[in-house]
């Protein structure tokens, strides 16, 4: 925040800067946390930093490319110990994550892999299967958090197949936040996070 003439002034974050504040705000050291989609690996990273030695972040992609930028920067950061990489659709979480294992946090950038194929995207069918399986496993208070992408094709198809998951979501167990920024020319990522109650 910065100060002029004693008034306040408020910097609305971006959908991206929102997210790490809520991670922020809800994994602690010692939980278990899911990167479903981790493209090259800055949302893993973070993930890790937040469960410490501790806990543990199992992150998911499709692309080798993807799987190796991430270890790459997990190198770097020294946080490879408590990481674990699939190198398969998040549509397999349900396979790889125990039934009874708590997860505080999970978050999905859903799209392509920047700097990769743009035409490998998540799709609505796989995204809402991961949704789900999470959901199962998601502890009080923990958080879903996804970045939607919907200015590539296929992308509106998707966030609109989300957003009406969402959106039907019993707000007695879940509420759920949609964040984006409304009057920009271009078409911004935007931020839906699920909350267990």
């Amino acid at each position: 925040m910065n100060s002029t003439r004693g008034v306040t002034l408020i910097q609305l974050s971006s959908a991206l800067a929102y997210s790490h504040a809520l991670m922020n705000q809800v994994v602690n050291p010692g939980d278990h946390a899911i990167d479903a989609t981790v493209g090259n690996g800055h949302d893993t990273v973070y993930l890790a930093k937040l469960v410490g030695t501790t806990g543990h972040v199992d992150g998911f992609d499709i692309q080798s490319a993807a799987i190796e930028a991430t270890t790459t920067a997990l190198d770097k950061a020294a946080l490879t110990h408590q990481v674990t990489l699939w190198q398969t659709g998040h549509e397999h979480i349900a396979d790889k994550i125990a039934a009874d294992q708590p997860i505080k946090c999970a978050v999905f950038n859903l799209g392509y892999l920047p700097g990769g194929d743009k035409q490998i995207i998540t799709k609505p069918t796989t995204t809402l299967t991961a949704i789900k399986a999470i959901q199962e496993r998601l502890v009080t208070n923990g958080l879903i958090i996804l970045l939607v992408y919907a200015g590539h094709p296929g992308g509106a198809t998707e966030a609109q197949a989300v957003l009406d998951y969402v959106t039907n979501l019993d707000q007695h167990q879940f509420q759920v936040l949609q964040y984006q920024f409304i009057n920009q020319v271009h078409v911004p990522p935007y931020l839906l996070a699920i909350q267990k109650r």
